[in-house]
């Protein structure tokens, strides 16, 4: 098997493209006559079909020419709704190093497990590519660190999918508080709740006909194949997931952030525990984490197994202010003076829902318009990786401090933990051999 090196290797000495089929080419003359972007969607279960749905909603700028999943399977369910979605039917890759070499292509859309996301990203950049990957961008800080800094040096645009970013009511709302609505705002509190079950204790199998098990793993060191991974579990396994706080936290510590108009804390906490069932899931279930700020702070609360709701919602954030207070999620806003009196909302009409997003979604729709016309246009991109990466880097600092459990103290320029080589040393990561991802 030719190792990831070997592939940038071969395309640093300009290696030609590899036409993976003869609509490959014409995808590429189309494009030139009416200028619509040809997207690749990489790893196709659950938030590749919001992807879709984002690329169907913007179709006359955009057209999808190539799909890739390692699972035989899913490839071929993923290509036949994008061919009843945008009217042309894709071509269908595992390898997705195979995408990257076709000049005809020219962004990719990122909804793999989170091991890939930043290697995956980086190699994308190296060949030429604008990414949208989504939340979190890296399995680790060090990957996020490196991935904004392949960004910067290779010039293509990068959107992290932090959707409410483009949201209409959240741009609003963050816009009013930053003028002033609430005073000054100095707290800030997000939630999520579910009832997710146990993944009870996996037993070795034979991998299914239908995987590159090898390929799936990519940059992680080789695991035996278990039962209980796929397609969802590898959220819970340290090798590849990186539990609740990535999974959802990232979308309303991102909320939190822009409001108090702050990056990287000066201190981090978080306490909690696997309470709900005794299994192989390597995080917490029930977590509390804190970040600090000279005159700021954040707090998230998840809740993994127990669907009790905070405010009536699965999750959300409230801003507190030294005049008053303003609960977000995605479905609205409400405004509250100093004394916790309603004074004022605005309902987008739909629900603040715990599920993980899988299909259409507006905000969605919206985040890869701005993507598009950050391409196209160059426009502003809302949730430019650099930006997004601050709130997964502090998310991934309070997994930290979980596994060590004791407080971490940062720099607040860069995030990186200062004296402690124990929990410095989980900045980076341990990667297959072939595997490692450099600029």
């Amino acid at each position: 098997m030719v190792t990831r090196r070997e592939f940038l290797d071969t395309l640093a000495a300009g290696a030609a493209g590899l036409a993976i089929s003869s609509s490959a080419k014409s995808y590429g003359q189309i494009m030139g006559a009416n200028e619509r972007l040809n997207f690749a969607i990489i790893g196709l279960n659950s938030r590749a079909y919001a992807h879709l749905s984002g690329l169907k909603a913007n179709k006359a700028a955009a057209r999808v020419t190539h799909v890739c999943d390692v699972e035989s399977n899913i490839l071929a369910k993923f290509a036949d709704a994008t061919q009843r979605a945008m009217g042309e039917a894709p071509a269908a890759v595992k390898d997705f190093r195979k995408i990257l070499e076709l000049k005809s292509v020219d962004a990719v859309t990122i909804a793999t497990p989170d091991h890939w996301h930043a290697p995956m990203a980086i190699a994308a950049l190296q060949a030429g590519k604008h990414v949208y990957v989504e939340k979190p961008c890296s399995h680790n800080p060090g990957e996020g660190a490196l991935l904004v800094r392949a960004q910067q040096k290779y010039g293509k645009l990068v959107q992290m999918g932090t959707q409410q970013r483009s949201s209409p009511h959240t741009i609003d709302i963050i816009g009013k508080i930053h003028s002033g609505l609430i005073g000054r705002p100095y707290f800030a509190k997000c939630w999520y709740n579910n009832t997710r079950k146990s993944i009870g204790v996996g037993k070795p199998a034979p991998v299914p006909a239908t995987l590159d098990w090898d390929l799936w793993q990519g940059p992680a060191p080789r695991q035996p194949y278990k039962d209980n991974v796929q397609p969802y579990n590898w959220h819970w396994f340290r090798i590849w997931g990186t539990g609740e706080t990535l999974n959802n936290g990232t979308h309303e510590v991102d909320v939190c952030r822009w409001a108090l108009g702050v990056d990287y804390p000066n201190r981090v906490t978080a306490t909690g525990g696997r309470y709900a069932f005794k299994d192989d899931w390597q995080f917490y279930d029930t977590l509390i984490t804190s970040f600090e700020y000279p005159d700021s702070m954040i707090a998230w609360e998840s809740t993994s197994c127990q669907g009790m709701r905070y405010f009536n919602r699965g999750r959300g954030s409230i801003i507190e202010g030294t005049h008053g207070t303003v609960l977000i999620d995605r479905d609205g806003y409400e405004i509250y003076d100093l004394d916790g009196k309603k004074t004022s909302e605005f309902k987008v009409g739909g629900h603040s829902s715990t599920a993980d997003l899988v299909g259409a979604d507006s905000m969605t729709d919206l985040h890869f318009a701005n993507f598009i016309a950050g391409i196209r246009n160059g426009e502003k991109l809302n949730a430019p990786v650099s930006v997004g990466n601050v709130a997964v880097t502090m998310l991934q600092l309070s997994n930290i401090a979980w596994f060590v459990h004791r407080e971490l103290n940062l720099d607040p320029a860069d995030g990186q933990i200062q004296h402690d080589a124990e929990a410095m040393s989980m900045w980076n990561r341990t990667y297959e051999r072939g595997w490692e991802p450099r600029i």
